[in-house]
């Protein structure tokens, strides 16, 4: 790991400043109001936009930070704030990670900027792969893309879709050939307005219950040939090499995973940091039996686990996102281990949140219940924590672990 240096830059210091003062200033204010409703946070996500934070340009310039920590630093930040109007603002960039990650430069400039639209007319993305019978097992997708006169038509459902049914632009995973399992499956695009495509069933959620998740109906969709990610002539070469036993490079849906890791994994952190801020600072005024009970040796010691195992999660993702800006392999599942440790600890941690301020915690009067709520779905969502020790177990072991 020579080179990883956990030291931030004055320009990452200045963007977090900057992130956290919008977090807490207009994100954790507006949290409980828009869990309660359900709804997408369209006033929260326009002032994101207004000051530039949910814009094509804020996230490109921290993709591209050089050390790779900016990204995760800002997203610790927003979702110190609140996840489900976290995952709101950001959400639209796994469908961007996506397009990035199989697209052409061209496709590229023409989409990107159409996923986020302008502070005046804010536009999103979704991107989808899951389906009802294809959630960690992205070798059963069935909705299918088939070649019809130099256009692509598609059919099936996609669930558990970020701002599905609801974005500008989609990004669907697809099989164009079923019988090569993962290695058949492509990416496309599906303009605003495609016919055919349209919003299924709205899922009312545990947590993160600000972010819009549904599922997508894809019914004779029909987009032009430009519209697959990559071209066909990369796609026809690639299915080529399978059919003939060669290697043919990442599956579409697993690409974007890998590269999204570590962001995922910051989500988590910010969780768990505002988990145990909030019980560290309730620790410290509340009074039980004449003192403080952050004076309490059980409450102390269990605050220095909370904050140490914060700490390991957030050196764990930034070396992840460092590896991954500068081309290091994860050769031990670098991302799946920041994921892995982060989800869990997110989870761990809230719910130590919630037995400090004891019955307290347990109503909504306090938000560590939403944040302990919120934590969960990240040891499920990109990846369940079973995934991530299956996809670690074989790095470690170089065997087919199944």
């Amino acid at each position: 790991m020579a080179g990883f240096n956990p030291e931030l830059s004055d320009d990452v210091v200045e963007v977090r400043d900057w992130v956290h003062a919008f977090a807490r200033d207009v994100i954790r204010p507006a949290g409980a109001e828009w869990d309660e409703r359900e709804e997408t946070p369209w006033p929260v996500i326009q002032e994101a936009a207004k000051i530039g934070l949910y814009s094509l340009d804020f996230f490109a310039t921290q993709w591209f930070e050089e050390s790779g920590l900016a990204l995760p630093v800002a997203f610790e930040e927003i979702f110190w704030g609140d996840a489900g109007i976290g995952l709101s603002i950001v959400g639209t960039g796994l469908a961007a990670a996506a397009l990035s990650a199989n697209g052409t430069p061209e496709q590229m400039g023409e989409w990107l900027p159409r996923m986020f639209g302008s502070e005046n007319d804010v536009k999103l993305g979704a991107f989808c792969a899951s389906e009802p019978d294809a959630g960690s097992d992205v070798g059963a997708i069935r909705t299918r893309a088939v070649y019809d006169g130099g256009d692509w038509v598609l059919n099936g459902v996609k669930t558990w879709a970020t701002n599905g049914g609801i974005a500008d632009v989609h990004v669907v995973v697809a099989s164009v050939d079923p019988d090569l399992g993962t290695r058949g499956q492509a990416s496309f695009v599906i303009p605003p307005g495609t016919p055919g495509l349209s919003m299924g069933q709205k899922f009312r959620k545990h947590g993160i219950r600000a972010s819009h998740t549904a599922e997508v109906i894809l019914d004779n969709v029909r987009v032009p040939g430009s519209c697959l990610l990559g071209g066909k002539e990369k796609l026809d070469a690639r299915l080529a090499r399978v059919r003939q036993g060669e290697r043919a490079g990442e599956q579409a849906a697993m690409r974007t995973f890998e590269t999204t890791r570590p962001s995922v994994a910051a989500m988590a952190v910010g969780i768990a940091r505002a988990g145990f801020e909030y019980a560290r600072d309730y620790a410290r005024e509340r009074e039980q039996f004449g003192r403080r009970i952050g004076e309490n040796q059980a409450i102390a010691f269990l605050l220095a686990e909370m904050a140490t195992r914060v700490d390991v999660a957030r050196l764990l993702t930034w070396r992840a996102a460092w590896m991954a800006r500068n081309g290091r392999p994860f050769e031990q599942a670098e991302g799946s281990m920041s994921k892995l440790v982060a989800g869990e600890t997110a989870v761990w941690v809230t719910e130590q949140a919630i037995q400090i301020l004891g019955g307290a915690g347990y109503t909504r009067e306090h938000p560590v219940e939403r944040f302990h709520r919120d934590a969960k779905i990240y040891t499920i969502f990109e990846g369940t924590s079973e995934i991530q020790r299956l996809i670690i177990g074989r790095a470690v072991t170089g065997l087919p672990v199944r």
